[in-house]
């Protein structure tokens, strides 16, 4: 769909692959990532990029048969950048010399300038601190002979070579991670590596959201389209830029299965059917959802009991939607890039935690997934292009199976009633403290115990709730968010006072690993 400047990121199996993609994304370059076995040098010209970054991967390219670029990249006059076991490929496939064991190198280190080398260029704003540069290395092999044409840039105890270059060509590489967090100046040499490309910056939400609608109407036509609407910021923004592209033709289905959070459906349904005027299907099924986890306690049967039944209720309802021919969904860019992962994994089509995996090919329909190239950041900022309030696009995460997976045990209603209030009230203070937009994620669990506590001149025997709250990037690494005692203090007297059925209140300073975000 997108007609803009490109650059192809070559993917060896890197667990940060992803973060180059995010940091050029944030420049307004638009890259693609591509496992490197379905690179080829047509592939290459078909996209027609204007650089190419070789990520860095675990393989050792000491080791018969490890990955390589296509050879023919070299010599198609593009700028390239190899980072770690991007600049091994390269110097293995251009003429230079890479020796394994005895040269891992893990963390932060510093890289200092080689004598006599002009630092401009794409290395140009680095080394003005004490000249030296802190940067994150994560590698277990090293080169020992660079390529033809390559000067060495800079150096580090373990890598002779971290930072090389051969200016002619274009062609940069080094040892260290400049895509990640541990690497302070790495967005810069990112970004002086695709201004010094020509690269102008024309990837915008703007832009995206004209061509995603000219798709959306090309490919759909005249026909009818459903939509799987969760309330959250994905399935929200697909539906609202369905909306905009193709009108009546849309038909959302909003399964409500009673574990939600306070007022959470009112506010859905008015946004949607009031404020937007968009058809939608309310399918309140909290009595059938809320029945089948009747006596479950283990999170699994639960996830699973509520992923069948939203797929049973899901059809039920858009079966009544007559011509339908299109199916929905907020698939985003990390779930593509999931789905056909470097090492050829068993994952081939969009994961399975997805609310309406599985449907399309049930119900004969054909996919509509218009945010397929952006990251989730990206999406927030579509959102705000198409309007949407800033209350629905700075929401924190909430998992497809509800207050279920917050409410360790079993199910019942009362504690469903429960847990709505205190995290209400927990929200609501961390909203008045200014704290929302600075966590992650926020929420209550109710735990499965009850505990002895004194209300006035009675003894009373109530549940015990635990706060959660964390900082993350992207959700697979978290720790804990380090509110002050006042704060827990109040809001434990505020929970305790305002919602009856909780005595007691605990915070979870668990990070994310070795426990989860979720308690279940």
């Amino acid at each position: 769909m997108t007609q803009h400047e490109a650059l192809l990121i070559i993917d060896f199996g890197s667990q940060v692959t992803q973060l180059i993609a995010r940091r050029l994304r944030e420049l307004n370059v638009y890259c693609e990532i591509r496992p490197y076995q379905n690179v080829t040098a047509d592939s290459i010209r078909e996209l027609a990029p204007k650089a190419v970054i070789l990520s860095g991967g675990p393989d050792s390219v000491t080791r018969d048969g490890s990955p390589r670029a296509p050879q023919e990249l070299f010599e198609m006059g593009l700028p390239i950048f190899g980072i770690c076991y991007g600049q091994q490929v390269m110097m293995e496939q251009l003429g230079g010399k890479v020796e394994g064991g005895h040269h891992a190198e893990y963390g932060r280190a510093f890289v200092t300038p080689a004598e006599g080398h002009k630092l401009d260029g794409i290395f140009a704003g680095l080394f003005t601190q004490e000249n030296k540069e802190q940067v994150w290395m994560s590698h277990g092999d090293r080169v020992t002979k660079i390529a033809p044409g390559f000067e060495i840039v800079a150096t580090s105890p373990n890598a002779p070579y971290a930072m090389i270059a051969d200016e002619d060509r274009q062609f940069y590489a080094v040892q260290f991670h400049p895509e990640v967090h541990h690497t302070p100046n790495g967005k810069i040499m990112l970004e002086n590596f695709v201004r010094k490309a020509g690269f102008t910056g024309d990837w915008t939400m703007a832009a995206y959201r004209e061509e995603a609608i000219k798709a959306i109407r090309a490919q759909v036509g005249d026909k009818q389209v459903i939509c799987g609407l969760s309330g959250g910021v994905d399935s929200s923004v697909t539906a609202i830029l369905l909306h905009e592209a193709i009108g009546d033709q849309l038909t959302c289905v909003f399964v409500d299965h009673g574990l939600l959070r306070l007022n959470e459906a009112e506010e859905v349904v008015a946004m949607f059917r009031d404020n937007y005027n968009i058809k939608l299907i309310h399918a309140d099924e909290a009595d059938l959802f809320i029945g089948a986890l009747e006596g479950v306690s283990d999170p699994e049967v639960k996830r699973k009991t509520i992923g069948k039944l939203f797929i049973d209720v899901f059809q039920k309802h858009a079966d009544t939607i007559e011509g339908a021919e299109f199916l929905a969904q907020g698939t985003l860019y990390p779930d593509v890039i999931e789905s056909v992962s470097f090492s050829g994994g068993p994952s081939v089509t969009i994961k399975s935690h997805h609310n309406v995996g599985g449907l399309p090919e049930k119900m004969g329909l054909k996919l509509v997934e218009p945010l397929r190239e952006l990251f989730k950041d990206e999406v927030r900022a579509l959102g705000r292009e198409l309007g949407l309030p800033a209350s629905f696009i700075g929401r924190h995460p909430f998992p497809g199976p509800g207050l279920a997976i917050r409410c360790p045990g079993e199910i019942t209603r009362e504690k469903l009633e429960i847990l709505r209030k205190a995290d209400a009230v927990y929200i609501d203070q961390i909203r008045k403290h200014g704290l929302y937009d600075d966590i992650w994620q926020a929420f209550v669990a109710i735990l499965p115990v009850r505990t002895v506590g004194v209300m006035g001149d009675g003894r009373t025997y109530d549940y015990a709730c635990a706060l959660r709250a964390v900082t993350s990037v992207d959700g697979m690494t978290a720790d804990y968010y380090p509110f002050t005692h006042e704060f827990l203090g109040e809001t434990a007297t505020r929970i305790i006072n305002e919602v009856k059925g909780i005595n007691r209140c605990t915070y979870d300073i668990t990070s994310k690993p070795p426990g989860t975000i979720e308690w279940e």
